[in-house]
Formats: structure tokens, C-alpha cells, sequence
């Protein structure tokens, strides 16, 4: 399960500016999945709303109070504001979609939580991006992939699509029929997709670790038709958030506390998780982490390699790559000549080929850009996101100074 880890090295430095640890004492770490926090004598941090570090025992249960429980963050009324920028993130992952249509994974609600019933809403949204073309939904439609514990075999999944036109009420089809649709250049279209989850007992449900909704669509246009797949991870299955988690010694350099949260997604807001699952944990001189991947797929930066297609450039550029790199295969080239350009991935390639004549390697994650260095390709991560090409995060730092804001972490 993808756990929340806090602290890329841009977040551990940051933290450590934050807490700089004395010569004479002995630091404590503890981690989140992969993250980090570390324990020194003599510091002073205060807290604010949010606060991650506590004064005393009163202080800590006084806060503990005010939390949000763990379903909260993914479902819960604080994803708004998170959501609110997907449309941005995931263009950063793409500085031109091929057919001109982006549909987001939008915001979802778990409105039925019975033992045999599970029922969850979603509000997506297609978006023209282009200027000055009209581009065609011609086709939408969904399928649903869970995770359990156990067999799903007794469990059953049903999908309804409605579609939420702007100025339209089209009246609802029990057929699951959907009409073609003209979207105007620059302008957005809206769908509410109803997930059914039933079970013929009790407690099965509970076994479930994730649902893996699939809405695949067909855009008609200037560029053709083409055929495209959005993917929506829901988590089913919460932790629950342990006062008193067992300290792990490392060595005589302090004790680490790894910190298991729920299977992430887009819907979680950092904040919100570190509040939750962190915040009864830490103490005064505490250092967080975070991984580089739970970020990144917090924000959304995860493609699946059906949406991906591979210039000729990539096909090349991907041979010269050992066989274990994640830049080996074409789509994982691809996904970051998306990012970076096509025409700076081919300068970075052909200055590394030549550098490594003269013994010099290293020259093409110069060059390339950040992303290089960060991109996983297909199993690089756990599932469900095994079968996704994970980017690397955007704004670390400012993700840091975010937080340490809204926390109040001084």
C-alpha cells in the first residue's frame, strides 16, 4: 500500500533549517511509510492551528480532539480547495495533449456506507483546452477493478454516467446510452459518475482495499478520433491512527516511527494527512519526511502508458538507457519529453552520448531536467499505481513552506 512519507531531500532540508540539531543531542527520527522525524533536546517548536509539535500531554489531547478522522481526507468537505488546481496539475504532466481534451478525476463523496452496500459520487470534468476547435465526446463509459484482502468474487460493482451539460437538462437514460457532445474551444463539460459496490453478506466489504474506477471516453475532432482512458483510485480501507506506535532504534544515531496511512490519491490533501496521521505522534524536536511518490500521487502525477504515444524520439532515446532504468521503455522517454520538450531531451542525449566518449556520465539527468531523476516507470511503486508511469512531485519547497504555515510548525 502507498504509504505517506514526509521528505523529499528538499523537505529534509527544509525541516532541518528548521530544527538545527545540537552537537550534544542525541536525535530521534521517526517516519511516516518513508518519512521521517527527528528528536532533539532543547527545541522550542510552537504550533498554530495545526500544530505538529506539542508542549505538553494537555496540549497534544486538546488538539487531538480537533481532528479529522482518516476517511475525512480523502472524502471529507477540505478536499475542495485541493481540487481546485487538478485541472493545472495535470497539465503540468503534458504541455500539449494530443486530441486537445483533458478529463480530470474530480472530486468524490461516499454518500452509502452500509455492510452490504458501498455507493460513492464523482463529478468529472471534460475540458477543451484548445483555442479554436470544437471537439466531440462521442463515446463514454466505465468499468471498476477492486482490491481486497480476499476473493471480490461474491462482491459486485455497477457504474451509471450522467452526463451534466452546462444550460442542459437532458433527461436521464436508464440505458446507459451515451449522446454526443459538441465541446466549444475553451470551454468544459461535466459528468457525475454513481459507483455501486454490493455484497451478498455482510463483511465482505470490509475486505475491500480499493476500487479502481476506469472511464474511457472517445474525442472526435481535427486530430481524428482517438481513444482515452482516465483512471480514479478510491481507497476503501483505513487505518486506524495508534497513540502509542512502537520507536525503532537504528543503530545509536536515534529511532525512526514509521507512520502506515491509507492507499493515497489525488483526493488527499497533504495537510489533512499529516494532521491526522502525524500530529498524535509528534513530539517537541521532531523532524517529518516525505517520500517523493505519496507526494506526487497526492498531486495527481501518475499516467497510465494506454495514454501515452511514444514519438520516435523516445523509441531511440529509450535504447540507450540500461534495461532496469525507468527511462528504458518508450513511454517512460515519453512521459518526460512531455515535461521537458522534445527538443531538450534530444540536446541532453546527444551531449551525454558524446560525454561518455571521453568517460564523463551522468550528462543526459543534468541536462533533462529535474524530472529525469524522478520519474518511475510500470512497478516502480505498489499497487494500484504499479501499472502507472509516476512523475515526480512539483513545488517541493513551497509544498514545505505550505505546510510548516499551516501547521505552525516553527
Amino acid at each position: 500500500m502507498v504509504t505517506c512519507c514526509y521528505a523529499m531531500m528538499q523537505m529534509e532540508k527544509a525541516w532541518r533549517r528548521s530544527f538545527p540539531i545540537q552537537k550534544d543531542a542525541a536525535p530521534r527520527f521517526g517516519t511516516m511509510g518513508s518519512s521521517s522525524v527527528a528528536r532533539c533536546s532543547g527545541l522550542r517548536p510552537e504550533y498554530k492551528e495545526y500544530g505538529c509539535c506539542s508542549k505538553s500531554s494537555a496540549d497534544t489531547s486538546s488538539r487531538a480532539a480537533k481532528h479529522v478522522a482518516p476517511r475525512d481526507c480523502t472524502y471529507g468537505d477540505c478536499q475542495g480547495l485541493w481540487l481546485a488546481d487538478e485541472l493545472q496539475r495535470l497539465l503540468s504532466m503534458q504541455k500539449k495533449p494530443i486530441n486537445g481534451m483533458v478529463l480530470t478525476r474530480g472530486s468524490w463523496t461516499w454518500d452509502i456506507d452500509l455492510p452490504t452496500v458501498y455507493r460513492f459520487r464523482g463529478i468529472m470534468q471534460f475540458c477543451n483546452i484548445t483555442r479554436a476547435s470544437e471537439i466531440f465526446i462521442n463515446e463514454v463509459c466505465g468499468r471498476v477493478v477492486l482490491l481486497s484482502n480476499n476473493s471480490p468474487d461474491l462482491v459486485t460493482t455497477s457504474i451509471e454516467i450522467h452526463p451534466k451539460h452546462p444550460g442542459v437538462k437532458p433527461a436521464p437514460r436508464k440505458d446507459g446510452y451515451w449522446p454526443a457532445y459538441i465541446t466549444q474551444a475553451g470551454k468544459a463539460t461535466s459528468i457525475e459518475v454513481v459507483l455501486h459496490i454490493h455484497a451478498n453478506k455482510s463483511g465482505l466489504l470490509k475486505e475491500l482495499q480499493a476500487a479502481c474506477v476506469e472511464i474511457e471516453y472517445v474525442s472526435y475532432g481535427p486530430h481524428g478520433c482517438s481513444f482515452d482512458v482516465q483512471h480514479v483510485i478510491l481507497p476503501l480501507q483505513y487505518p486506524r491512527v495508534l497513540e502509542n506506535n512502537p520507536w525503532q532504534r537504528v543503530g545509536g544515531a536515534g529511532a525512526i516511527l514509521p507512520i502506515r496511512t491509507h492507499l493515497l490519491s489525488h483526493l488527499d490533501n497533504p495537510k489533512e494527512v499529516l494532521s491526522t496521521y502525524v500530529l498524535p505522534h509528534i513530539e517537541v524536536g521532531d523532524v517529518i519526511a516525505i517520500c517523493e511518490t505519496p507526494l506526487a500521487i497526492m498531486q495527481g502525477r501518475f499516467r497510465h502508458p494506454c495514454g501515452i504515444y511514444p514519438s520516435i524520439v523516445a523509441r531511440l532515446a529509450c535504447r540507450l538507457f540500461h534495461p532496469t532504468s525507468s527511462l528504458a521503455t518508450a513511454c517512460g522517454m515519453q512521459v518526460l519529453i512531455d515535461i521537458s520538450g522534445q527538443l531538450r531531451v534530444l540536446f541532453a542525449v546527444i551531449i551525454a552520448v558524446i560525454s561518455r566518449l571521453f568517460g564523463i556520465r551522468g550528462m543526459f539527468y543534468r541536462l533533462a531536467g529535474k524530472q529525469a531523476r524522478l520519474i518511475d516507470d510500470v512497478s516502480g511503486t505498489l499497487p494500484p499505481y504499479d501499472k502507472f508511469i509516476t512523475l515526480g512531485p512539483v513545488h517541493a519547497q513551497a509544498t514545505v513552506d505550505d505546510l510548516k504555515t499551516k501547521t505552525g510548525i516553527k
